[in-house]
């Protein structure tokens, strides 16, 4: 499968670059930039499907055009992968012991993460 999705036209192969969808309730097509996700009650169309589109009479079509500012990692993004990668390069913090309890004993040894402890 290929990992570019299509246009949704009959017998077009070509990649879609624009999300059509459907407000019934206020009898609008919505054209905006290819959504993330396809979506079952979405149509993915390419550049010429998009460009010919046209409504039922009486709908009005809504064009977004794409922001330029959003294409691409935001400052926000690009801060969040800085701070994982400094959390990654950090080394691990060792535990404190906890100090051996006067009521139970002495800690005479070790046995991974088990203590011997003396009756005195």
């Amino acid at each position: 499968m290929s990992p570019v999705r299509r246009c949704s036209r009959t017998a077009c192969g070509r990649p879609a670059i624009n999300t059509l969808t459907y407000v019934y309730a206020d009898s609008t097509a919505v054209l905006g930039p290819l959504a993330t996700y396809a979506e079952p009650h979405a149509y993915d169309l390419c550049d010429a499907h998009s460009e010919r589109l046209s409504a039922p009479r009486g709908w009005e079509v809504l064009r977004l055009a794409p922001d330029p500012a959003a294409q691409g990692p935001s400052s926000d993004d690009l801060l969040a992968l800085a701070d994982a990668v400094r959390e990654a390069a950090r080394p691990p913090v060792q535990p404190l012991r906890p100090a051996p309890s006067e009521e139970t004993g002495r800690e005479t040894g070790r046995r991974g993460h088990l203590r011997i402890l003396s009756s005195e």
